[in-house]
């Protein structure tokens, strides 16, 4: 599956693309605000990522900026029976909306997939994470969690949050690119 936003390309990753994914991520600042990336991570782990199956239902994508090449990666995964968001972009691209972009292009195709709900999650150290999950449309629910980082090697608090998509009064709004 492909998706284009106003300045990106959502794309699956191929195994071309992994000496790409590894130096996006490689670098513990980013790993550690992801829970099942490894630290350190490297070409063989940007190489099992690049070749994951992909869920038609749970589509995950790299982040491909025309002209640059990949910067990031979205995708749905599954935490117990919520269908959950992820992201993360390479430190050169922060700061520029990418996440937010790519974000919310993930909560527009989730209706299409059949998602009513969608959950998602930041470390409380990773303030910025918040920021691009309530630009997207996602609201805190005010609940806290532990959740286990595998960069970190431990578990670290989480600070919840989640997106209705349908209500009795049919699909919710999503939210607009600003």
């Amino acid at each position: 599956m492909f998706h284009k936003t106003q300045r990106l390309l959502l794309r699956p990753s191929w195994i071309e693309d992994a000496p790409a994914i590894a130096a996006g991520i490689g670098e513990q600042a980013i790993v550690r605000n992801l829970a099942t990336a490894p630290w350190p991570y490297g070409l063989a782990d940007a190489e099992r990522f690049a070749g994951r199956p992909q869920d038609p239902r749970l589509p995950h994508f790299l982040i491909h900026l025309p002209g640059e090449g990949v910067i990031g990666s979205v995708g749905f995964g599954q935490d117990d029976s919520e269908v959950e968001i992820g992201y993360w972009i390479a430190r050169a691209w922060w700061g520029r909306g990418f996440a937010t972009e790519a974000a919310r292009a993930l909560v527009a195709l989730a209706p299409i997939l059949g998602h009513r709900r969608l959950v998602a999650g930041h470390f409380l150290d990773n303030p910025a994470s918040g920021k691009v999950l309530r630009k997207a449309g996602f609201r805190p629910t005010g609940r806290r969690l532990r959740r286990h980082s595998a960069a970190r090697g431990t578990h670290a608090e989480l600070a919840e949050y989640e997106l209705p998509l349908v209500c009795s009064h049919g699909p919710a709004e999503l939210p607009q690119a600003a």
